[in-house]
């Protein structure tokens, strides 16, 4: 990483160096606020100043990790300007007197001695080479051997969502009257009211109910998708309920007044003369509960049933109408060619 890549964390919180513990808090709070996701959403360079504060709140807040930043970090800003040769030069680092120093390495070793050397070896010169690691963390710096490339470095920063999702299975009867449900999360329980009207794939947002944020303790939300359990006789297409009812042929050649269930009740529906296996008919407003107020429609699919046991004398009716019968449903066929 090159020396102008240097991120000044004091700058970045808009503290000065002597800045207590509680006013590095103040800042990182009022600048989290500021450039949150939720609050500039689609803002990608608020996005990224929120993870550059984060990054800048994780080192400042943790005394071991400040203590490093300001010694080393103003090692790290001219490290791109490289050793002179021949050793035993000043090169102008004013809390440290390199004259002592006879290369690079030797500098190196004594500064950094103290963070955990796991191995040394000796070089052809003489001279020592040691490699160093530093234990990783969850909120700290990765695994690195060797200096000659600190691009190794990863600062870990917070995840900008702090919402979570679960699933929630519903009945039919719960998802369209409304109920309450408790669910657990973990060691606790809630209460959550759905609301009348939820359908599959709907999402109901319980606030402050998600991750916890370890740096401001702020809570994200829960997000619970529903999913319906299936049912005998209802079903959806887009926002209307469907069921499919069955009628005889003498209903569907007469006409007739049946009975249909829908949601809350059974209701009549006028089957007209002549009606073909298949058509839809409408019950409006039977639907179900729609989240602003109201009903939708409940479609109804007509199926013809033919019955598979006949008494005498239905069959001798039914022969006669067969033997009289002037209507032909396939009299088209004859026009049917390749």
């Amino acid at each position: 990483m090159a020396a102008t890549d240097f991120k000044d964390y004091y700058s970045i919180l808009g503290v000065s160096k002597t800045a207590t513990n509680d006013e590095i808090k103040q800042a990182f709070r009022r600048l989290a606020r500021k450039y949150h996701p939720d609050v500039n959403p689609g803002n990608k360079q608020a996005e990224a100043k929120f993870k550059e504060v984060n990054e800048a709140y994780e080192v400042l807040s943790d005394a071991e990790k400040r203590r490093k930043y300001d010694s080393f970090g103003q090692y790290w800003k001219q490290a791109g300007q490289g050793w002179p040769s021949g050793g035993g030069t000043n090169v102008g680092f004013e809390e440290f007197d390199f004259g002592k120093y006879g290369s690079f390495d030797e500098f190196l070793n004594d500064l950094l001695g103290g963070f955990g050397r796991s191995g040394a070896s000796r070089s052809s010169t003489g001279s020592q080479t040691y490699t160093y690691r530093t234990t990783p963390r969850s909120t700290g710096f990765s695994g690195f051997d060797g200096f000659g490339d600190f691009s190794n470095f990863d600062t870990a920063t917070p995840s900008a969502s702090l919402d979570t999702e679960a699933s929630i299975k519903l009945s039919f009867a719960e998802a369209f009257n409304g109920v309450q449900k408790r669910i657990s999360l973990g060691n606790d329980a809630i209460e959550v009211r759905i609301p009348p009207g939820a359908k599959s794939g709907s999402k109901i947002r319980v606030r402050g109910k998600g991750k916890t944020s370890p740096y401001n303790q702020q809570r994200g939300d829960l997000y619970l998708k529903v999913e319906l359990i299936p049912h005998s006789f209802f079903q959806f297409e887009g926002d209307n309920l469907v069921c499919e009812v069955p009628i005889t042929p003498d209903e569907a050649v007469l006409g007739a007044v049946i009975e249909v269930p829908t949601p809350d009740g059974s209701v009549k529906m006028n089957i007209p003369a002549g009606i073909r296996s298949g058509q839809t008919l409408r019950l409006r407003g039977k639907g179900w509960t729609l989240p602003k107020g109201g009903r939708g429609d409940q479609l109804v699919k007509i199926a013809i049933a033919s019955p598979k046991e006949l008494t005498p004398i239905e069959r001798e009716y039914y022969e006669k109408i067969r033997d009289n019968r002037s209507f032909n449903p396939r009299s088209h066929f004859q026009q049917v060619k390749l």
